[in-house]
Parts: structure tokens; sequence; C-alpha cells
């Protein structure tokens, strides 16, 4: 995965749903990103979600620049087949932990090859021990 605006050239982990939680798994290492493999595949009508963390006891992490993405700019994945395709980002939305995930919208059907990618954003909570949003970026196959 490739985000030329942020610097970030990454290999990707697999994840899958937490059976416990039934959320989305986050890639144990905060250096590396994750796909979700029970998703689409890049070229696929479902959307090819991945995601990181933002930073970690230590510091920044892979997706700390996340929220510096806009609307217009490009991210790129590399397939099976070893095809570079490229998306261009067409929403940012924060989701507020506390309220109901758009899991539709990130997860559902889209009807053309979409990219989707998470992370938490918002104020950290202590008493929790975690962020209080996450921030979802929305791209298409350009």
């Amino acid at each position: 995965m490739t985000i030329p605006s942020l610097g970030l050239d990454e290999e990707l982990v697999d994840l899958r749903i937490d059976d416990a939680s039934g959320e989305l798994e986050v890639p144990e290492d905060p250096a590396r990103v994750g796909w979700f493999t029970g998703g689409g595949k890049p070229g696929e009508t479902w959307p090819v979600v991945i995601a990181g963390h933002k930073d970690s006891r230590t510091g920044p992490a892979v997706f700390a620049r996340l929220t510096e993405l806009r609307v217009g700019q490009r991210v790129s994945v590399v397939d099976t087949r070893n095809q570079r395709r490229t998306y261009e980002i067409t929403e940012v939305r924060d989701v507020p932990q506390d309220a109901r995930f758009p899991t539709d919208d990130v997860y559902g059907e889209t009807g053309d090859s979409q990219l989707r990618l998470i992370t938490c954003t918002g104020p950290y909570d202590r008493g929790v021990g975690r962020y209080t949003e996450n921030r979802v970026v929305f791209a298409a196959e350009v």
C-alpha cells in the first residue's frame, strides 16, 4: 500500500473480525498496516478495508498522519497479480466510537472497486484507554 503524500509504502498483514468483540482486528505491531481478509480485493465490488494504528505507547504509528488525507488525493494498493491499483479519496469521515459504526458504508457492496482506510482519531479517553473516534477514508478506483 502506498500513500505518496504521507510517505507511506507498506506491506499488508491479514486482519479478521474479532469473535469476542465483533470488531475488526488491528495489527499487533503499530508499525504495520492490515487488510481485512473477509472483505474485497482490489478490482472487486466489495471495498478493500485497510486498518492501522494512529500511535502506540512509544510514539506515532503507521497511520499517524492519516488525518492529513484530503478528498482528491490518491492512494495505491498492489493486487495479487502484482498490479498497482490507484484510488482517489472521495470522502473523509470521523465516526464517534460511542455511535453506530457505518458498517454498510464501510463493508457493503459498492458496485465498483473502492477502498476504505481506518484508524483512530479524536481526543484520547484515558478512562476507557482509547480514542473517541474512528477516521474512515473512502476512496474509489480511478
